[in-house]
């Protein structure tokens, strides 16, 4: 006799939602593998390749024998350049002991919300947001309380919102600056007003995700744990797979108050230990490197950012803003909600990502699995030839259906 998958998965596991990213990036490759040329634009990750001072330091340490377990948290070596790019670039001040290298910038997070969340704790989240801050706080017991910025305010979410989200219940805020999915920067003093507003609630971590750092057009990173207030109450989190091209290395860290750094060192000690010994090795010699590679592919970006906001204002009825950072452009297609070309309908979010992967052959991420089901992701982290290409198949593709705006 067989189990029973639904008695025998738990109610966690069965309510959490698949990652909407992978999901269509999966759908885009089963097409390409039926002959069909596909142009993804799905997954955040750099089309460039590991710089190679940063290969040749992990081939160096697998050399010499640096195969082995490493410390829970990570290589004091590590921590240590860790702590001082954190000193040096965001005015960060930590110990070693403060700081924990996990398997990604995601492991971090979630270290962070099974180590401070208990059931029914709320946790705030600025929307549109990283596809999985909601299921990593919910598979945690908290309760996400989503508060959302639309287009016209660049998707940044105010003070004055936060301070109005706010309950004896909430534990954590959660954001990332520059954002995945919008590429919206939160600038200084935008920051510090979010700042002055968790000045009076005691009760709450800030969990800002920076994973992004590098990629930012406005030619200064804030980091709201470097206000005086919030320095003992956020967590920092950070890593090296978008800002170094290093996705396949698997590492990212954390830098927070020490009770905080210590319980995410309790849960990832049960759950994986520490991360890839060589693999620090190199990060370590990525840090403490000139970041000359990482300002090459920041301006890349920046060019290609111009290029698709160019192409995508040319398409009738698509919404786009200019995006500050990270490499990806979030336009507003609900002028096309409503319409069909005669053989596919768009009523939503979803029904336009899927209509531009069967009917144009261009990858994309519905804004729905970001919280803006107005939206839609498109990543400009491919070649030249290939975003000019999926923009003029999306204006092809949406010239036969009959939007509203006409």
């Amino acid at each position: 006799m067989s189990l029973r998958p639904d008695i025998m998965i738990s109610t966690k596991v069965q309510a959490m939602e698949e990652s909407a990213t992978i999901r269509m990036a999966q759908k885009s490759r089963d097409l390409a593998a039926k002959g069909v040329h596909v142009i993804s634009l799905s997954l955040g990750e750099p089309d460039f390749d590991t710089p190679e001072f940063i290969k040749d330091a992990a081939y160096q340490a697998l050399k010499k024998g640096n195969t082995k377990y490493t410390p829970v948290p990570g290589t004091l070596d590590l921590r240590n350049a860790i702590c001082d790019k954190f000193k040096a670039e965001n005015d960060l001040n930590f110990k070693p002991s403060q700081i924990v290298v996990s398997n990604g910038a995601k492991q971090s997070i979630a270290n962070i919300c099974m180590a401070t969340l208990n059931d029914g704790d709320e946790a705030i989240i600025l929307g549109p947001y990283w596809v999985s801050y909601v299921e990593i706080v919910k598979f945690a017991g908290g309760e996400p309380v989503v508060v959302s910025a639309g287009i016209d305010a660049d998707f940044k979410v105010s003070a004055e919102q936060i301070k109005d989200a706010i309950t004896p219940k909430s534990k954590l805020l959660i954001f990332s600056s520059p954002c995945n999915p919008t590429g919206s920067v939160y600038t200084y003093d935008e920051l510090k007003a979010i700042a002055e507003v968790l000045a009076s609630h005691d009760h709450i971590l800030v969990i800002s995700d920076e994973i992004y750092e590098y990629i930012n057009f406005t030619g200064k990173h804030a980091s709201i744990g470097a206000f005086e207030s919030m320095r003992n109450r956020t967590a920092t989190v950070n890593g090296f797979s978008k800002g170094f091209s290093m996705t396949g290395w698997r590492l990212g860290y954390m830098g927070g108050p020490q009770w905080l750094a210590d319980a995410c060192n309790k849960v990832q000690g049960q759950i994986t230990s520490g991360a890839a010994s060589f693999s620090q090795e190199a990060a370590a010699v990525a840090l403490r490197k000139e970041r000359t590679e990482a300002m090459e592919m920041e301006k890349a970006f920046l060019r290609r950012r111009d290029l698709v906001i160019a192409h995508l204002k040319d398409v009738p009825g698509i919404k786009v803003n200019q995006p500050q950072g990270a490499f990806y452009v979030f336009p507003d297609v609900s002028a096309y909600f409503g319409t069909t070309n005669g053989n596919v309908s768009i009523d939503n979010a979803d029904d336009f990502a899927e209509a531009m992967l069967t009917e144009a052959h261009v990858g994309t991420v519905s804004g729905s699995a970001f919280g803006d089901d107005q939206c839609i992701r498109l990543s400009y982290a491919a070649a030249d030839e290939d975003l000019i290409e999926a923009v003029k198949r999306i204006k092809s593709c949406l010239a036969n259906f009959k939007p509203k705006f006409t």
